[in-house]
């Protein structure tokens, strides 16, 4: 079908709300009976709305098998469109609807399985205070793509944010490299960035999806090849203190280890970058009131549970009293 009959469908009769929700609900789920339980009707009530859909508009949109269901290239054309008009339709109910100060509405949030009890504790607390927003959490170590994976808000710790995302920061902290004195014992103290080569390297995963390639440090990309990976900074922090090699990892995983001399910075001058916690969400034109009540209430709150303790900070560039942190020095 082409464009202009395209556009004569979107002239003469306009798509229907129910059948954009259908799709989007099924994009989002990957199931369409899990789709139909979110949306409170029959399976074959939601299979029918996406058939006429796809009718009108003479395009597959989803690709449908016994066991997976995928959206096509003209599916995710549309999601992206039809994901902005809903909004755009549940803020308007919410303008008549809410004339009081109550927000209703649901909220998919999607959290690290790292998150700090005291911070899970904010977020009960935000339930309880709004008991009209129906919330969903939902902890992994994947990085979700807002739009596509259908989260509202999502809690990230990174150097660099995604386009199109808003993000309020929540805490400021630092990427350093560090090590374990066994293991500089060794395998010697690196004296350049050049040297790390030669070095086992924990890395991370970028975007939660692929084994990194790179560090970065004094404003430029460090290229490495790692021996050990891992999507959880936790479980680096302990390679490195197990002395499998040396790790980047935020300042605020390891200030006790660095504290107990356990772990000493490495080039300290040179694989140290900013990073910050933030909460993101897509950057609209419209917020959802759930969405900004929720942000809102953690900015207020959460930096509070992720400061780092009394003594720990910037001290940590390995110039600590501990006599393993002197020996490690000592070797360079």
């Amino acid at each position: 079908m082409g464009l202009s009959c395209y556009n004569l469908i979107q002239m003469h009769e306009p798509l229907e709300t129910a059948e954009l929700l259908a799709f989007t609900k099924a994009a989002e789920a990957r199931s369409l009976s899990r789709a139909a339980v979110e949306l409170g009707v029959p399976r074959a009530t939601l299979s029918r709305r996406l058939a006429r859909l796809e009718q009108r508009l003479g395009a597959r949109l989803l690709r449908r098998t016994t066991r997976s269901l995928t959206i096509t290239d003209a599916g995710e054309a549309l999601y992206r469109h039809a994901r902005i008009a809903l909004d755009a339709v549940k803020e308007a109910e919410a303008s008549i609807r809410t004339s009081d100060a109550t927000v209703r509405g649901n909220l998919r949030v999607a959290l690290p399985l790292a998150v700090s009890a005291p911070f899970l504790d904010l977020v009960t607390d935000f339930a309880a205070a709004h008991p009209q927003v129906r919330l969903q959490t939902h902890l992994s170590t994947m990085h979700v793509d807002l739009s596509r994976d259908g989260y509202d808000v999502a809690l990230r710790a990174s150097a660099h944010f995604e386009p199109g995302v808003v993000a309020r920061t929540l805490a400021r902290f630092e990427f350093l490299a560090v090590a374990s004195p066994v293991y500089l014992a060794a395998h010697g103290t690196p004296a350049t960035a050049r040297d790390l080569r030669q070095h086992h390297c924990l890395m991370g995963f970028a975007r939660g999806e692929l084994p990194a390639t790179h560090w970065t440090g004094a404003g430029r990309r460090i290229q490495l090849e790692g021996v050990f990976f891992s999507n959880s900074p936790a479980m680096l922090v302990r390679a490195a203190v197990r002395g499998l090699g040396i790790a980047m990892v935020p300042s605020l995983a390891v200030q006790g280890h660095l504290q107990r001399g356990e772990l000493v910075a490495v080039l300290p001058d040179v694989l140290r970058s900013d990073g910050r916690i933030a909460l993101v969400y897509p950057e609209r034109e419209l917020v959802a009131p759930p969405v900004r009540a929720f942000v809102d209430w953690l900015v207020a709150r959460a930096p509070a549970t992720l400061a780092p303790p009394a003594g720990g900070g910037r001290e940590t560039r390995g110039r600590s009293s501990k006599p393993a942190a002197r020996v490690a020095r000592a070797r360079r």
